[in-house]
């Protein structure tokens, strides 16, 4: 017996082989949809059980082979079965992205360092005397020039292509959830980036929003809470 996520998001079962077989002869699944077995609770590719192997259970349909329509899952576009990244594989790249943001900005930060340690400045020194030692306001002005054009890059990347510098070094990518098209400016980044840090910069609600925002990756669908909001998933390319 086995589970399957359907087109719509939706999880459809528990059902035995042979009807996911006719699910998948009448194109209402492929070998890529997600689904687990009875008694388990892994969801795997349905290619990846030996019961769904062959490639003739992907050949058009038989005449007259279809189930009654309204016992089956909805349709899937390419789309919806395409290889969703992996957990691993989007933290790795936000981690990246950081490591590149700490990157740019280091060369000013170094500049800060070096002109506070000359004027005899250390940990608890507030900041009108920082600002005023040789040097400091000149790597504050690099460093935030630095993470600006960064930011600008990064905004310009992932509006036009669905990818960060680190989500294109993992070869993953933020898609709309429907059809796989790039979700442009208002979902990718007002919606799954700005709203996000608007809420969880709120007191008392930010945090839980925040921890339950990145928790929702461990969904059978591995869309976090910003994913759900903007109507986005993020997939491997």
């Amino acid at each position: 017996m086995f589970t399957i996520i359907g087109g719509d998001g939706k999880e459809y079962g528990p059902v035995p082989a042979n009807q996911l077989r006719d699910w998948i002869a009448a194109g209402r699944a492929n070998l890529d949809t997600q689904a687990k077995a009875a008694g388990s609770e892994e969801w795997r590719r349905v290619g990846d059980y030996v019961e769904f192997g062959a490639p003739a259970l992907v050949a058009p349909p038989k005449p007259g082979k279809d189930a009654d329509p309204a016992a089956l899952p909805p349709p899937e576009s390419a789309a919806e079965t395409a290889p969703l990244a992996g957990r691993g594989e989007r933290l790795l790249a936000q981690i990246l992205d950081n490591v590149i943001g700490l990157a740019c900005a280091l060369p000013g930060l170094i500049m800060m360092a070096l002109a506070a340690a000359r004027a005899g400045l250390g940990f608890g020194t507030t900041l009108d005397k920082l600002t005023t030692a040789a040097g400091f306001g000149a790597g504050l002005m690099v460093a935030l020039a630095a993470v600006l054009a960064l930011a600008a890059v990064q905004l310009w990347m992932v509006v036009t292509s669905g990818q960060t510098i680190g989500k294109r070094v993992l070869g993953v990518r933020i898609v709309t959830f429907q059809d796989e098209t790039n979700p442009g400016f208002v979902k990718v980044f007002l919606l799954r980036a700005m709203l996000p840090a608007v809420v969880g910069a709120i007191p008392l609600i930010g945090v839980p929003f925040t921890l339950a925002d990145y928790g929702f990756i461990f969904r059978a669908d591995r869309r976090c809470l910003h994913d759900l909001i903007a109507g986005t998933k993020v997939i491997k390319v």
